[in-house]
């Protein structure tokens, strides 16, 4: 059974779901434009990433949260997740000798002054609700935030930078641990830092790697399963931060049971990651997903009734794994009317572009 439409008392709310459809100004305006294109579902979630290359912008920069708050801030039942790194440098193949070094100055109290103005930043821009996806992915091996070369200090450094957040007048923060699927390079279970410190926990969770299917999804270690399992055991809520195809091409099957998981072990959130591979709205490499997509979440709002979702008339294609991801959504000209900002080579190159703020719209920040 699906939660679709509009309805009566008596039905519980749809989850609340969105999608990550740029980091900036952009992502903001194609909310509506995703919410269009499925029938006015209500997207309550908006999401974004801190850029990780130097402490400053992991402190907020300046101009680039404010079109997020004032989103955020103009209903009360909107969310805004934002994923933020736990260390500068954080995609530039650190070696891990080093990542251990960090991670233990940073379970030594050394970072938290950074966590502290982020804290500030979102407190006065009036978003103090908003959901910290804090070192996602901390079990693999991408990150420099990663847990693998110490997951005693990774720990210890997370409810470091927690502690710091919580302490500003003001908050209420949330914070989500988030790994991948999986086991990857470390068990994410190694990695957890504790009840006090957590209030969600989430899975980054994308159809790979090639021929896995998704009944395997569920049951591999560290899996679908396993999360919802820890989860209840911690008497925490699920989240979905991360999602969408990727090694499998257009699979319409892992569209169809991954949104069929989420509306059964209902997430605090979902969100799509749009961009190609993963993506069904501005990616046509995947028409039937896009179909699939579409055909389930047209028209949910906060109000839901219960009915059957007739499943879409089409076939999985044989289809050639996709390539590896850009690391954000590849970005055209900047739209009219605003003011490209200057933040350096290496986080434009994270960024896929340049960051772009509309004239006017300084005010707003998540």
């Amino acid at each position: 059974m699906f939660l679709r439409g509009r309805g009566g008392a008596g039905h519980a709310a749809a989850p609340a779901f969105g999608a990550y459809l740029d980091y900036g100004a952009r992502g903001v305006a194609r909310i509506a434009e995703l919410s269009a294109w499925l029938g006015g579902s209500d997207l309550r979630v908006g999401h974004t990433y801190l850029p990780g290359d130097q402490w400053q912008n992991i402190e907020g920069p300046v101009g680039f949260l404010d079109v997020w708050a004032d989103w955020r801030r103009e209903k009360d039942d909107r969310m805004l997740v934002l994923n933020v790194p736990m260390l500068e440098r954080n995609e530039e193949g650190v070696s891990d000798s080093e990542v251990r070094r960090l991670l233990r100055q940073g379970a030594d109290g050394e970072f938290d002054h950074h966590f502290t103005a982020l804290a500030e930043r979102l407190v006065a821009l009036k978003v103090p609700d908003t959901v910290i996806v804090l070192g996602w992915e901390m079990n693999g091996i991408t990150y420099t935030h990663r847990c693998g070369p110490d997951p005693a200090a990774w720990k210890k450094y997370w409810n470091r930078i927690v502690t710091a957040m919580r302490a500003v007048p003001g908050q209420k923060f949330r914070f989500d641990f988030t790994p991948t699927r999986g086991k990857d390079a470390v068990p994410w279970t190694e990695c957890y830092p504790g009840d006090d410190t957590v209030d969600i926990i989430g899975m980054d969770s994308y159809d790979q790697p090639t021929g896995l299917s998704f009944d395997e999804q569920v049951s591999e270690p560290y899996g679908l399963q396993a999360h919802v399992d820890f989860a209840a055991s911690h008497g925490k809520p699920v989240s979905y931060p991360e999602w969408g195809l990727f090694r499998n091409g257009d699979n319409t099957e892992y569209m169809r049971r991954m949104i069929a998981w989420m509306d059964e072990h209902r997430p605090v959130y979902n969100t799509l990651t749009d961009y190609c591979p993963h993506g069904v709205w501005q990616c046509d490499q995947n028409p039937r997903s896009s179909e699939v997509y579409r055909s389930l979440l047209s028209g949910r709002t906060d109000e839901p009734v219960t009915e059957p979702a007739a499943p879409a008339p089409v076939t999985d294609p044989t289809t050639p794994p996709a390539t590896e991801p850009p690391t954000t959504d590849p970005t055209g000209e900047p739209p009219v009317n605003c003011t490209p900002m200057d933040l350096g080579d290496w986080v434009e190159n994270w960024l896929g572009g340049k960051l772009c703020i509309r004239l006017g719209w300084w005010s707003r920040d998540a």
